[in-house]
C-alpha cells in the first residue's frame, strides 16, 4: 500500500501542480543583463505617444511612494527577484515605445470596458494612457474607409515590432460569413490572419478569443474557434477570463518591453506569472474547505459566514487564475470574496463544463469533515483529493489544447 504522505508529497511537487519562481542565479543575472540592453535601446527610440508616465501618474494623484509600492509588486508578480524593480520602473516609462494594434472579433468588448470603466485608475490603467495604442475600435474617432486606412498605415509603419492583442472569437461556419469587418466586409478570419503576419507576437485577450468563449458554447452554431487554432508561426500569449484583467494584460506588455520577448507559458499558452496556481489553492475560503464547512443553499447561516462555496458550485478546485490575488474593480473584490462561486471562466468550454450551479458530478471531490481534529494523514489524504482532481482536470484540459470535446455534461 502506498503511503498517504508520499502521495500527497507527490502530487504537490508534480511539475503540472506548480511553477518554478526561483530559476537560479545564472538565470536572472542574464536576464537582467539582457532587460538593461533592451531598455537602453528603447531609450534611443523615439517615443510614438509624446506622453510621459510619471506625468500621467501625478496627474492622477499617485505619489512617487505609491508607484514604487506598485513596481515592486509588479515585479514579484512577473516572478522576478527584487534586484529587477528599478527596471520595470523604467520600462513602464518606456512603454510608449512599442505599438499595440488592438482587434475585435466575435465578443462584448468586455475586456476593452475592464480597461475603461476605471472610477480611480489604476497604475495598471494609467500605463494604457502611455501605452502607443494605434488601432482600438471602442477608442478611436475614425469609422469606415478611414479606419481601415488607419489600421492599414499603422501594421504597414510598424511591421514586425507591433504586438497583436485580439479580442473576441472567430466564427469559422458558412465560410466565416458569420463575421466580417471593414468597409470591404473581410471575414474575421482573414483580418486575424492578416494582421497576424506581420506582428512581432499575437496577445488573446479573454476565453472568447483563447479558447472560443461563449460564442462556441454548444451547439456553437457558429463554429467559433480561438486565435491559437488558427495562428501558426507567431508566438501566442493566451489571457483568458471573462473579462481578462488589466493587471495580467499590463504584466504581459511589461514583460515584452522588458525583454523583447513573451514570458514563460503554460501548456495552454498562457502566461504562467498569472495562471500558475489554482484558484482553490490561494481563496480565502480554503480553510472551510479544509474544515469541511459549506454553503448549502444560497442565504443559509453557512453564506451568511463566508463558508467554502463548492457545493453550490464553485469551480475553483478546477480552474487557474490569479484573481484572488489581483482582484478586479480596481483591486476591491473578485466573484467568491463577493459570494458567488468561481465558474472557472480561464478554463477552455468553461461555459458547457463548469458554469452551473453545482459540483461537478464526476469530480469526486469529497471534502474533508472533522476540521482540525482529522489525524494528519487522514487530512492529507482529504487534500490529496482534492488537489489530484484540480491536477487531473488542467492536464486534460492541456492535453487538448483547447479542442472542442465531442462529450457533454450529463
Amino acid at each position: 500500500m502506498i503511503d498517504s504522505a508520499e502521495m500527497v508529497k507527490k502530487v504537490f511537487t508534480q511539475k503540472s501542480g506548480r511553477v518554478e519562481t526561483n530559476k537560479g542565479d545564472k538565470f536572472y543575472n542574464d536576464l537582467f543583463d539582457q532587460a538593461k540592453k533592451r531598455l537602453s535601446s528603447l531609450r534611443a527610440q523615439e517615443p510614438l505617444k509624446d506622453i510621459d508616465m510619471m506625468d500621467v501618474i501625478e496627474s492622477e494623484g499617485v505619489n512617487r511612494r505609491d508607484f514604487m509600492k506598485w513596481v515592486s509588486a509588479t515585479t514579484a508578480t512577473l516572478m522576478l527577484p527584487p534586484m529587477f524593480a528599478p527596471l520595470v520602473a523604467e520600462a513602464t516609462e518606456l512603454m510608449n515605445r512599442v505599438p499595440v494594434i488592438w482587434i475585435e472579433l466575435q465578443d462584448c468588448a468586455g475586456n476593452s470596458e475592464a480597461l475603461l470603466r476605471s472610477a480611480a485608475p489604476t497604475v495598471d490603467d494609467l500605463l494604457f494612457d502611455v501605452l502607443s495604442l494605434e488601432f482600438q475600435e471602442t477608442l478611436q474617432a475614425a469609422a469606415g474607409h478611414d479606419a481601415d486606412k488607419q489600421l492599414e498605415e499603422a501594421v504597414h509603419h510598424f511591421k514586425g515590432k507591433y504586438l497583436l492583442f485580439v479580442e473576441g472569437a472567430i466564427p469559422m461556419a458558412n465560410n466565416g460569413q458569420y463575421g466580417t469587418i471593414g468597409a470591404m466586409g473581410e471575414t474575421f478570419h482573414d483580418h486575424l490572419i492578416r494582421m497576424a503576419k506581420d506582428s512581432a507576437a499575437v496577445v488573446a485577450v479573454g476565453t472568447c478569443a483563447t479558447f472560443g468563449g461563449v460564442p462556441a458554447a454548444a451547439p456553437n452554431p457558429t463554429g467559433a474557434v480561438g486565435v491559437m487554432d488558427l495562428v501558426k508561426g507567431k508566438p501566442i500569449v493566451n489571457i483568458p477570463a471573462c473579462p481578462a484583467n488589466p493587471a495580467n494584460m499590463v504584466g504581459v506588455i511589461l514583460h515584452f518591453v522588458l525583454t523583447g520577448q513573451i514570458p514563460e507559458l503554460d501548456s495552454l499558452l498562457r502566461p504562467k506569472f498569472a495562471f500558475g496556481y489554482r484558484i482553490h489553492d490561494n481563496c480565502e475560503r480554503r480553510a472551510h474547505f479544509d474544515a469541511g464547512e459549506f454553503v448549502e443553499e444560497w442565504g443559509d447561516e453557512g453564506a451568511k459566514n463566508n463558508f467554502c462555496l463548492y457545493k453550490v458550485g464553485c469551480k475553483g478546485p478546477m480552474t487557474f487564475n490569479n484573481c484572488s490575488i489581483v482582484r478586479y474593480n480596481e483591486g476591491t473584490n473578485w466573484p467568491i470574496g463577493v459570494g458567488r462561486g468561481c465558474i472557472g471562466c480561464s478554463e477552455p468550454d468553461f461555459w458547457d463544463k463548469y458554469a452551473y450551479e453545482r459540483p461537478m458530478a464526476d469530480a469526486k471531490i469529497k471534502a474533508p469533515t472533522g476540521g482540525v481534529e482529522k489525524t494528519v494523514d487522514e487530512f492529507g489524504l482529504g487534500l490529496l483529493t482534492a488537489t489530484t482532481v484540480g491536477i487531473g482536470v488542467h492536464a486534460i484540459a492541456s492535453a487538448v489544447a483547447g479542442k472542442k470535446s465531442d462529450e457533454g455534461e450529463e
